[in-house]
């Protein structure tokens, strides 16, 4: 009797590692199991979120390198129009080759006009300046939207396979038969999930980065009207 138990126990404990073996599966394998229509999904999918890695890098450098502005530059501007070096002051500006230079060499060229026209100058350089900081960045956006849906279109899809073989199994249920439809279903909803919380964290964290340079700029703008309004 106590053999018999030792012999069970034993063969318990191949079943279960045997089992064990039998559901651990790779990602590659899990992709490759989705059959052509969840490798299609996967491919698009892995596309974007390879479209999306270069957006949010390319901006997310473009944006650092707008923010930087010398702590001396709006004193130096001062000293130089109230002294009425307003050649020196446009050479400053030129140098720094930033948003915020940019935007008082805009308004430097209009000094001797009426303060109104000097504000509606700086403004529209402004939304040039904005639309440059912004560019491609709602491509993000999409992505964060479209990703979840192809990755559902790819469920359905495979939903779809499944009842497929169903309906032309003659009434017997085979797993082995059904789980290609079942990895296409599973395997592209994740994937496109994925895609799309990367691609929204990246698209919020880019418009937050974006608002502090526009913030830096109204501030620097405001700061150079005010003294442009100042009584001499």
């Amino acid at each position: 009797m106590l053999n018999i138990l030792i012999q069970n126990a034993q063969v318990g404990e191949v079943v279960t590692e045997e089992e064990s073996v039998e559901k651990s599966l790779s990602i590659i394998e899990l992709i490759s199991s989705g059959g052509v229509a969840g490798q299609v999904i996967i491919a698009i999918l892995f596309l974007l979120l390879v479209v999306a890695t270069y957006i949010y890098f390319e901006r997310l450098f473009a944006i650092k390198a707008a923010s930087k502005v010398d702590a001396n530059f709006m004193n130096q501007i001062k000293d130089y129009v109230s002294n009425g070096k307003i050649d020196s002051a446009q050479v400053l500006c030129a140098q720094m080759n930033s948003p915020v230079s940019r935007l008082i060499g805009k308004g430097i060229t209009r000094i001797g006009k009426p303060l109104a026209d000097i504000n509606t100058a700086i403004e529209n350089a402004g939304r040039l300046e904005i639309y440059g900081l912004e560019k491609n960045v709602s491509i993000l956006a999409t992505i964060s939207g479209a990703a979840p849906m192809i990755g559902f279109l790819g469920t359905v899809i495979g939903m779809i396979l499944a009842i497929f073989e169903l309906a032309n199994s003659g009434g017997t249920i085979e797993m082995d038969v059904l789980a290609g439809g079942l990895y296409t279903a599973m395997t592209t909803t994740v994937a496109g999930l994925i895609v799309g919380i990367v691609a929204y964290m990246a698209y919020n964290h880019l418009v937050v980065k974006t608002d502090k340079v526009v913030y830096q700029m109204e501030a620097n703008s405001l700061e150079f009207l005010d003294h442009l309004n100042e009584p001499t």
